[in-house]
C-alpha cells in the first residue's frame, strides 16, 4: 500500500515546483487544481451543477474560472455552495488516482486547502511548502491578471503559513529550487526507510 503524502502550502509558496520535483524523483503526483480544471472543462462533471448555482459563469460549454471568481467576489457566501458541489467530485477523482497507483511506494497528493478541508485525516503524512511572506507576495503579484485585492481574498481563505508549518510533518523551504529539492529527497528517503522491505 502506498504512503499517502499530502503536499500543501499557501498560494505562491512554490508548491507546483515541489510537485515537479516529486514527479522527477519518480513519485506519482495527484493535483487538486488540475482535477478541478478537468471537472470545469466542457463535459466535466461539475459543469452543470456549478452553472446552475452561479448563473452566468458558463462559457463555451465549460466553467469560466474568471467569471466564477468574479461571482464569488461579489457573493463570498457562494464559497459554501461551490464547495458542496465540487469537493465530493474532487475527492472521488483523488480516490481513483490512489487506486490507480496502488503499487507506488509514495503517492503525493497536492492539495492547496488540505488543512482547511480536513484532508490531513486521509494522509499518512503532510509536507508544507513555505517561503517568506515577501517572496510569496512577489510571486503571486507577478502572475498575469492577479491583483492585490485578489491576493488578499485568496489569503483570507487559507490557513496562515505559520499554522500550516506547525501542523506539518515536514516543511519544504522553497526560497531556492536546490533547497526544496534537498528537503524533498530527505523526506522521500525517510519514508522509504520506514517502509517494510524498503
Amino acid at each position: 500500500m502506498s504512503f499517502r503524502l499530502g503536499l500543501t502550502g499557501g498560494i505562491g509558496m512554490g508548491k507546483s515546483t515541489a510537485a515537479q520535483i516529486f514527479r522527477a524523483l519518480g513519485h506519482p503526483v495527484w493535483d487538486a487544481d488540475a482535477a478541478v480544471h478537468r471537472l470545469y472543462a466542457p463535459g466535466g462533471a461539475a459543469v452543470a451543477p456549478v452553472a446552475a448555482a452561479f448563473p452566468g459563469v458558463l462559457r463555451d460549454g465549460g466553467i469560466d474560472r474568471g467569471l466564477l471568481r468574479a461571482a464569488l467576489a461579489a457573493d463570498p457566501a457562494g464559497f459554501g455552495r461551490l464547495e458542496a458541489v465540487v469537493h465530493p467530485l474532487v475527492a472521488a477523482d483523488r480516490a481513483a488516482f490512489i487506486v490507480a497507483h496502488a503499487d507506488a511506494p509514495i503517492v503525493v497528493l497536492d492539495i492547496p486547502l488540505l488543512y482547511e478541508g480536513g484532508a490531513q485525516a486521509q494522509m499518512d503524512g503532510v509536507a508544507v511548502v513555505s517561503a517568506p511572506a515577501d517572496v510569496q507576495r512577489a510571486r503571486v503579484l507577478a502572475r498575469p491578471g492577479m491583483t492585490a485585492d485578489n491576493f488578499r481574498m485568496i489569503l483570507s481563505r487559507q490557513m496562515p503559513d505559520a499554522e500550516k508549518r506547525r501542523l506539518a510533518d515536514w516543511v519544504i523551504p522553497s526560497d531556492t529550487p536546490e533547497g526544496a529539492r534537498a528537503a524533498i529527497v530527505d523526506i522521500c528517503a525517510g519514508i522509504m526507510a520506514k517502509r517494510p522491505h524498503a
